[in-house]
């Protein structure tokens, strides 16, 4: 039998003719069929996309339940179906297989918060609209969320990881919108962005944290009262009630 090659995930397995020799079987093919002369068909790049969703649906419940050090692959190809070689087959490991549960969650979650960066709308308005969403991520997927926070973040291999990255972009949505509303004269140009980024997600996250272990969080007040308070600061003033 030809050895099989795979590219890219997704993409139909192809024969190299150039080599010979046994080769190893590949779970999921068929065989050539014995006296014909005849190659059964491949699998279809369809059912490779869904035994790779599969398994990635998979890691997502184990490590939501368990975290990442309590999961082993074997838990997850048991949960997918599968066995464990053919789940080493789409993914390298068990931290490949977390990077790539995270992305999905990232990017997901990204191209709402673009479309809020983009929208032709008022600074406070757009401000506003990215945390709702922002607290409506951690609320919607709060085990996967609470992973992130316990185990993710605070791993030694955390610091220049795929993940970290991916955390760096989606930030970097909350900076663009600051930007514009610095360049339309709807901030002030001599605010520290970084800073008000960071007190941002600090506070987003502190009150998730709460969430993610069961405590209820009013999405909406919470994203109301913090954009209040950025926009109003601590000090009470005369005219702070007429503002309002």
């Amino acid at each position: 039998m030809n050895n099989i090659h795979y590219g890219q995930l997704g993409k139909r397995p192809v024969s190299d003719k150039r080599r010979s020799g046994g080769g190893h079987h590949v779970q999921g093919l068929a065989r050539p069929g014995r006296g014909t002369g005849v190659s059964m068909p491949v699998i279809s790049a369809k059912r490779m996309q869904d035994r790779r969703d599969s398994i990635l649906l998979a890691a997502k419940q184990a490590f939501a339940e368990k975290g990442f050090e309590g999961t082993s692959i074997a838990d997850i190809a048991r949960a997918a179906g599968v066995s464990d070689g053919l789940a080493y087959r789409y993914f390298q490991n068990k931290r490949d297989l977390l990077n790539e549960v995270l992305r999905a969650f990232y990017e997901r979650t990204m191209v709402d918060l673009d479309a809020i960066a983009t929208r032709d709308a008022p600074f406070e308005t757009r401000l506003h609209d990215l945390i709702h969403r922002h607290l409506q991520a951690f609320v919607a997927d709060a085990d996967l969320c609470r992973l992130f926070i316990s185990e993710v973040r605070t791993a030694s291999d955390y610091q220049g990881s795929p993940v970290q990255q991916l955390n760096r972009r989606y930030t970097s949505i909350l900076i663009r919108i600051i930007e514009t509303g610095v360049a339309n004269g709807e901030v002030r140009g001599d605010i520290d962005i970084r800073l008000v980024r960071d007190v941002i997600f600090g506070a987003i996250e502190h009150r998730s944290w709460a969430a993610v272990n069961g405590r209820p969080l009013d999405v909406g007040a919470t994203a109301r009262n913090l954009v209040e308070l950025l926009r109003y600061g601590l000090i009470a003033r005369p005219d702070a009630g007429a503002a309002r």
